[in-house]
């Protein structure tokens, strides 16, 4: 699968995202199939984008 390309626009902050993270695996009883995890893994990439933002921003 071809990596996402960046969204257009600010970067949610990683903390934000993370607890988006967290409750989608709570609600889905930590079985993520299908659309679920498609979400899961839009997520984790929105969260590593927002991640590297904060370093480079930091440095």
């Amino acid at each position: 699968m071809p990596p996402t390309p960046p969204r257009p626009g600010p970067v949610r902050p990683a903390a934000v995202v993370n607890a988006e993270i967290q409750a989608l695996l709570v609600a889905e009883g930590g079985f993520l199939w299908g659309p679920t995890r498609e979400l899961y893994e839009q997520l984790r990439d929105e969260w590593v984008e927002a991640v590297r933002a904060e370093v480079v921003e930091a440095a």
